[in-house]
């Protein structure tokens, strides 16, 4: 209601089409009887006031769904006026043919269907001018819009009923302006008394504000037409109690399931968009190759000093680094074990790499007793390849601290590293690595409300803490 226009078109559009059905069907039983109350001219009028609401529905259908969608899609002004000149052209003459020709009129002319134009045409200047008052940014939300052009599709509706009683029974029109609130009340109702309570569980709340409903509406009805035993109002109360409880409400409910039912379908598609995409990205960032460049320079050194045994155990840990991206990491969840056995051979890399630097100081403590269950994979890594990536200086003492340990149900991982001012000329592969932005989308997306993630940073160190807990 307030984020979001309502869909108009298609609430007036069934308004409309009720409204004109229930005076097109009572015209139809008053035909041949002899004491309906809006008999004017020779019999044959009541043949034209079943005709002529169905020409003036036809009409509105043809400029409501139709001519006017077709123009606010293309734009073209000229066919717009062309075919709406040529409806209305076609209508009144068909409306004057069945109202002068049955002696509702005097011929050749038709007052009332240039004052139904008028007032259709009065509906939609109004409408135009809602919308450049009341639309957003003008207004905060939606609201205030909303609200006002309901109201007027009332208003316009009520004025066409009383305005033009030659076709249709001063009582129905009366029933019709009475119905349309009382419709949008047992609908809200029913939502906020009644539906939503069941759907909490409260069914014996839900019980007791349907019977408080039954005795408000048809029960007044009921007991007026007891106390001046009016049998009319009996069975007004009665049809009254039946029509709510056999339509209105179960009408409603399906709309609200319906409704409902849409919305969750859109939430779970969105998040499953969020989940691919933030998937992608992740994928996409995996293979660093400025790391694997570093990772191959330092095994080839390695070859050259010493036999093959150290290097052929990095090759092969990189292999299954290589491996486990390229297999396990498209699946949803993998053993956490699998998570841990890859992070250590990325640690195992990377102290080939930097274990003759005096400046840095690496302390890796990964405690895999209780490390059991299954997680996504790529969970742990980002946190432990920032902290290569940043806080690493060839020139400044630096440090990195991992500490990895399992509790039953869930995994926990501290991660602290030296900062150190950024390089005068960045290399651009450092920014190919896993940014925490995605890591945040991940975790929303596949632990939404089962994950800590805790990022302190100060002048010389940057702290994470993460928590998960897993199946």
């Amino acid at each position: 209601m307030k984020n979001k226009p309502l869909a108009f078109p298609e609430i007036e559009w069934w308004i409309v089409t009720f409204v004109f059905l229930i005076i097109v069907l009572v015209n139809i039983l008053s035909i041949g009887s002899m004491n309906h109350q809006f008999s004017h001219g020779p019999p044959s009028a009541n043949f034209a006031k079943v005709v002529i609401p169905i020409i003036l529905f036809l009409a509105f259908y043809l400029m409501h769904r139709v001519l006017i969608p077709r123009y606010q899609k293309d734009e073209r002004k000229g066919a717009f006026i062309g075919y709406s000149s040529l409806v209305f052209i076609l209508s009144y003459v068909l409306v004057t043919l069945f109202s002068a020709g049955t002696g509702i009129t005097k011929p050749p002319f038709t007052p009332f269907y240039f004052s139904i134009m008028a007032l259709y045409g009065g509906y939609l200047i109004w409408v135009l001018l809602l919308k450049q008052v009341f639309l957003p940014p003008k207004m905060e939300d939606y609201l205030t819009y909303n609200l006002l052009r309901l109201c007027s599709i009332f208003f316009f509706v009520v004025l066409f009923l009383f305005q033009f009683d030659f076709l249709v029974s001063r009582n129905i029109s009366v029933v019709l302006a009475l119905f349309l609130p009382a419709s949008i009340l047992v609908v809200l109702y029913n939502y906020f008394l009644i539906y939503r309570k069941r759907l909490r569980g409260s069914q014996r709340a839900a019980l007791w504000f349907n019977i408080l409903l039954i005795l408000v509406f048809p029960g007044f009805l009921l007991f007026a037409g007891l106390m001046d035993q009016e049998a009319g109002l009996v069975f007004l109360g009665l049809g009254t109690g039946l029509v709510i409880q056999l339509v209105a409400l179960p009408l409603s409910d399906m709309a609200f399931e319906k409704y409902f039912g849409m919305v969750g379908k859109i939430q779970s598609l969105s998040h499953e968009v969020e989940k691919g995409s933030a998937n992608l990205s992740f994928l996409k960032s995996q293979i660093n190759p400025h790391f694997l460049f570093n990772a191959l320079n330092t095994l080839y050194g390695t070859a050259l000093m010493e036999n093959a045994e150290r290097t052929s155990d990095g090759i092969q840990k990189l292999g299954d680094m290589m491996r486990f991206m390229l297999h396990e990491n498209q699946m949803d969840k993998i053993p956490l074990r699998r998570e841990i056995e890859y992070l250590r051979n990325y640690l195992d890399l990377q102290m080939l790499r930097f274990k003759n630097e005096d400046n840095l100081e690496i302390s890796i403590k990964l405690n895999e007793d209780h490390c059991e269950g299954n997680i996504a994979p790529m969970l742990l890594i980002p946190f432990v390849e920032n902290a290569f990536k940043h806080g690493i200086s060839t020139k400044n003492k630096s440090w990195i601290r991992i500490n990895l340990r399992c509790l039953t149900g869930s995994v926990h991982l501290d991660v602290v590293n030296s900062i150190h001012p950024p390089k005068a000329q960045k290399d651009p592969s450092d920014e190919s690595g896993i940014g925490l932005d995605n890591v945040h989308k991940r975790l929303q997306a596949l632990y939404p409300n089962t994950h800590k993630l805790n990022i302190i940073a100060n002048d010389t160190e940057y702290f994470v803490h993460f928590s998960v807990q897993i199946d």
